[in-house]
């Protein structure tokens, strides 16, 4: 795997990442990703077939997971071979009876007004801005605020599919196939222009072209981020409930998730 190869852009110094097989996993840059590189790159991604990711590692340990071979591609199925409905259902059922040890039933603290009842997907929303030009603008954001300190390349025809080829498994303590939540991110990819801009040792972020724009539609979109990482409003004591998590996702360009 030699992605200048396939690139008219330079990149800087860097070195492919295996598994613990020795299967090709991804390039990894040395060094921190440079201004204006990410985008180069997303742009040539129709051509090159390289998709471009802002990489983090664990706090304190940044080898983890990229160089420390905790990418487990052998693990990980198609993210096609999933159903982005029935994993959004199941995960609700799972999740919205609460923590073990909470002492307050979760459909009176956190799920309401649904309660245990999974209210289905959100509608699709209207995409206004070009949502390659949007992840752009948010990549380079990121960069200027040294979020995802290292550039990575996967080949993958999308991010939702890099994020399996990758071998990642941030959600590792809910499932061990990645390819379950890329199905979900693949379906935000039709929906809402949603875009893979990096992970971390247990976090995704993303960029969405059509974020929900009134209360409303936010709550319905809540409900699948719920679903899909609980940690986001479980962990989260500035907004531990559905319509506050949801209020704040109106307008947001972003969507960040962390599972514990």
């Amino acid at each position: 795997m030699d992605p200048q190869k396939t690139l008219s852009v330079e990149l800087p110094p860097g070195h492919v990442v295996h598994s613990e097989e020795g299967v090709p996993l991804l390039w990894l840059s040395e060094d921190a990703a440079p201004f204006g590189l990410w985008s180069r790159l997303l742009a040539e991604h129709p051509r090159s077939g390289l998709w471009p990711l802002l990489l983090d590692g664990l706090h304190g340990e940044p080898d983890r997971p990229w160089e420390s071979q905790e990418l487990y591609p052998e693990q990980i199925s198609s993210p096609a071979h999933h159903d982005p409905d029935a994993l959004l259902a199941r995960w609700w059922q799972e999740h919205a009876g609460g923590q073990a040890d909470d002492p307050v039933p979760a459909p009176m603290r956190v799920t309401a007004p649904y309660g245990t009842s999974w209210p289905g997907r959100a509608p699709a929303a209207p995409t206004e801005d070009d949502p390659g030009e949007r992840a752009a603008e948010c990549a380079e954001i990121m960069v200027e605020n040294g979020v995802g300190s290292r550039l990575g390349l996967v080949r993958a025809t999308s991010g939702a599919e890099a994020m399996a080829a990758s071998g990642w498994a941030g959600p590792l303590n809910y499932d061990n196939d990645t390819a379950v939540f890329a199905a979900v991110v693949a379906d935000w990819e039709h929906r809402f222009g949603a875009r893979v801009l990096g992970m971390g040792f247990a976090t995704l972020t993303l960029s969405v072209g059509a974020p929900p724009a009134d209360p409303a539609s936010a709550l319905r979109v809540a409900a699948e981020h719920f679903a899909f990482c609980p940690d986001n409003v479980w962990q989260n004591s500035a907004r531990s409930d559905l319509e506050s998590y949801a209020a704040s996702l109106v307008d947001r360009p972003i969507w960040h998730f962390w599972w514990d």
